[in-house]
């Protein structure tokens, strides 16, 4: 077990008494974390070349516990929802002390089928989303101009999901950055290829895809591709809400930002190479536009590729490594490693300040994959 305090004197089987934590990894989740346990009271240095350049930099920043909530993921949209309720708190606290705009909204996501057969396959998970309690309304064709008057007049219906909101990933890593500083977390610019090569006692690895050659654990890169619009004229985009939809079969998402970006995305290709091809982005551009017509006159600014950190269940990797307790793993959120950065924080810090993990790791515990040699 975990336990820091003002010394670090080893004791019993009580626990590891540690005040030096390192985190591997400046992402949002590494970041966070960090900033979590300064506030504990630790002695924390985060390892990273370049913080933020991974995933995050590339990702939407969809806040979406209900509309990414799918068939056979109950404990992880749990997780995703606890999250969510800590979002509004952790974005003011974020802002107040980084006096940054992190680009946090919250009018919610229309989810929205432009053929009948669209609407038939979204109906079925809107179905199972409202079976688990989740907050998702149907609405009619429109109800759904109503709010979004630039959808596409053949949009065959939708539904508003409210406690689904937004950030922006690249101002959320640059507040984060602040806010730990000033938590007192000192930053290295390295890569760590060696866990045994950090003299911190206590590592908490957030390395995204990297997790993997540092722990053995499951965790492989989903390639994304993902494009950034702007909206003519300098102003915002003619929507407010996220729009999720499928058109013609095809998945799409769009977000628009307040300084009129509009995020289009994303696919999902088990390929690791980092090609930008065409054939993505006309799949993209195609299906934005058959939901939002207006988006043909956008100028198209970037085209980029990612990739998340997906394990076999698809669900998060949280707690320490079997038969390595001073490692603890804090990875593979996948889809939703913006939304789960607030929780996962929190479950982090606690663990290491009482070496008692919460509940909820249960079901995300790094033993599910590993056994003890």
């Amino acid at each position: 077990m975990l336990g820091p305090a003002p010394s670090t004197t080893a004791t019993d089987n009580e626990g590891l008494f540690r005040a030096d934590v390192a985190v591997v990894g400046g992402g949002p989740i590494g970041l966070a974390t960090a900033w979590r346990c300064a506030t504990r009271g630790m002695r924390v240095t985060v390892y990273d070349p370049e913080p933020g350049s991974g995933s995050s930099g590339v990702a939407a920043g969809m806040l979406a516990p209900v509309a990414e909530a799918y068939f056979g993921e109950e404990e992880s949209t749990r997780l995703m929802t606890e999250s969510a309720a800590r979002w509004p708190g952790f974005a003011a606290e974020l802002v107040e002390l980084s006096e940054l705009d992190i680009g946090y909204r919250t009018e919610g996501t229309l989810v929205v089928g432009l053929t009948p057969d669209d609407l038939a396959e979204a109906r079925r998970l809107w179905s199972y989303q409202q079976g688990l309690g989740l907050p998702i309304t149907p609405l009619r064709p429109a109800q759904l101009r109503d709010r979004e008057p630039l959808l596409a007049p053949g949009v065959r219906g939708g539904a508003h999901a409210p406690d689904d909101h937004q950030v922006d990933p690249r101002r959320l890593v640059a507040a984060l950055r602040v806010a730990a500083a000033k938590a007192g977390v000192s930053f290295v610019p390295t890569t760590v290829t060696d866990l045994s090569a950090i003299p911190e006692p206590v590592v908490v690895v957030a390395a995204g895809c990297g997790t993997a050659s540092l722990t053995g654990l499951p965790v492989r890169p989903v390639k994304g591709q993902i494009l950034r619009l702007r909206a003519p004229g300098g102003g915002p985009p003619g929507f407010r809400h996220v729009i999720r939809g499928y058109a013609d079969s095809r998945s799409v998402y769009l977000v628009p930002r307040a300084d009129g970006e509009v995020v289009v995305g994303a696919t999902v290709e088990e390929r690791t190479d980092p090609t930008v091809t065409a054939g993505a982005v006309l799949d993209l551009l195609r299906a934005a536009a058959d939901l939002v017509p207006e988006l043909v006159e956008y100028e198209l600014v970037e085209a980029r590729v990612g990739w998340r950190p997906g394990t076999p269940d698809n669900a998060p990797i949280l707690g320490p490594l079997p038969g390595r307790p001073t490692v603890v793993v804090a990875t593979g959120h996948y889809r939703h490693g913006i939304l789960l950065a607030p929780v996962t924080a929190v479950l982090i810090a606690e663990l290491l300040a009482t070496g008692v993990p919460a509940p909820v790791l249960g079901s995300f515990l790094p033993e599910r994959f590993m056994t003890v040699a």
